[in-house]
């Protein structure tokens, strides 16, 4: 049996799924699972890379124990998010996350540079605090670039940590505005305008490159060898890769965000989209993703965390069905991005203080559906398209409520599945790489058959 391994760590957890091809269907098995989460120090928002190195190889122990092989891996994570290593190729820590505060006011620093549409004009990302491109503003300012030699986001860092090469990765790079939207190439020219040092960066690979085997030391703690190559290594790369929507539908990639888009062949760089809060992030075979961002299930996460996870998600989801409570709140505004506690952030921008928790959790829920529906009512006007069907994919896709809630506020037909869409992308990739006759479309339709996708 040819096993494929698809490593895919979120921003709360991280799982590795096995996957494999019999009798024409995919077959997966969550082989470890893992919790991550961002660390509070010192005052700053950090991520635990030895944390995630150490569990991802546990995870490869892990198939070893169960005597399943993989012949190659490929690992997926959260955008934006990097690591900087000095000419000794160590650390310069910390390595920051993209929640932490130190990006406050340097959009506005930048725009004096560049303005925002001009940025957005060249990368087709949308000017968020956490993206890249503000993060190494940030470093450049605090002088962290200085001693800097190389540049790997997380799941680079990761690949490079099991097979001692540095590669960078298309799909992510496009995350963080750093990427020419058209040229699909580092834009050196933006980075040098901003006193940002360009030699800190590699080529930029695409999925289905490879990266390299295990190290020598890595093939003797783990004892056995395996081919790491990137697959889509943005985790919604993956998902969307997964997706077999069509040109008429949109996906709602439903996780810790709430990313919902279409597949372009072509970048959208107008006003409309700039202004509709669209982004157009890089996909598998150099396709777009042209999305916009919601804080999706982070509300729940944290809400869920607040209440001392008294509740389960499920119970959460009943004691919103069971209020009459209306009123919204827009889930991206900078209330929620990282408050101390949601439910009193969420109280505070309606103006209840005592607002029962049942009608906090279904504020949560109308919010996010009238945004989808506005989300789509955007595409359809910006793209030029007739949106007939969404696919909600993710882990999001479990919540019956919030698919219901979905179809009833845009009017269009909601399919859900597949929930290990990331997962499932991610071991596309592996596969395209395994078999060079297998194109997407056909990848695609095996997803199809191998998943449950039901229609709400």
């Amino acid at each position: 049996m040819h096993y494929f391994l698809a490593v895919d760590i979120g921003a709360s957890s991280g799982r590795h799924i096995l996957g494999w091809l019999e009798d024409g269907m995919l077959k997966q098995l969550e082989i470890y699972r893992f919790e991550n989460g961002m660390k509070n120090e010192n005052g700053s928002l950090v991520w635990d890379t030895e944390h995630l190195v150490s569990e991802v190889k546990a995870g490869l122990k892990a198939c070893k124990a169960a005597g399943k092989i993989p012949e190659t891996v490929a690992i997926d994570t959260w955008g934006v998010d990097y690591v900087l290593l000095d000419k000794d190729k160590k650390e310069i820590t910390p390595n920051y996350a993209y929640r932490d505060s130190r990006t406050d006011g340097i959009k506005e620093e930048i725009d004096k540079i560049i303005p925002r549409a001009e940025l957005y004009r060249r990368t087709g990302i949308q000017p968020i605090n956490f993206n890249t491109i503000y993060q190494l503003y940030c470093d450049k300012k605090s002088g962290r670039l200085e001693n800097a030699e190389h540049f790997l986001m997380i799941p680079e860092y990761i690949s490079y940590r099991l097979t001692g090469v540095m590669k960078n990765e298309y799909t992510n790079a496009t995350t963080g505005a750093i990427v020419g939207a058209e040229s699909k190439k580092r834009d050196t020219e933006l980075l040098e305008l901003l006193g940002i040092k360009t030699d800190i960066f590699e080529e930029l690979s695409v999925p289905g490159d490879v990266v390299g085997n295990f190290s020598d030391e890595v093939k003797s703690e783990l004892g056995f060898d395996s081919t790491v190559i990137f697959c889509p290594s943005h985790d919604t790369a993956s998902a969307v890769a997964a997706c077999p929507v069509g040109d008429n539908g949109v996906y709602i990639s439903s996780g810790t965000w709430s990313l919902i888009g279409t597949e372009n062949l072509k970048p959208i760089l107008s006003d409309d989209a700039l202004n509709g809060g669209f982004t157009n992030e890089g996909g598998i075979n150099y396709r777009y993703r042209f999305l916009k961002n919601f804080m999706g299930m982070w509300l729940f996460q944290n809400i869920r965390k607040n209440l001392d996870k008294k509740y389960t998600y499920d119970e959460m989801m009943h004691m919103a069905e069971e209020s009459d409570f209306r009123e919204l709140i827009d889930p991206n505004a900078a209330e929620f991005t990282a408050p101390e506690n949601m439910v009193e952030a969420i109280r505070k921008y309606l103006g209840i203080p005592d607002l029962p928790i049942g009608d906090v959790l279904s504020s949560v829920y109308h919010s996010l559906a009238a945004s989808y529906k506005a989300a789509v009512e955007t595409v359809e006007n910006v793209c030029g398209k007739k949106i007939e069907l969404i696919n909600i994919i993710g882990g999001g896709s479990k919540d019956a409520y919030l698919n219901r809630l979905t179809k009833e506020y845009t009017g269009k037909r909601v399919l859900a599945g597949p929930t290990e869409a990331t997962a499932i992308g991610n071991l596309i990739a592996q596969m395209m790489y395994s078999d060079k006759s297998l194109t997407l479309e056909t990848a695609r339709e095996i997803v199809k058959k191998s998943f449950s996708i039901t229609e709400v």
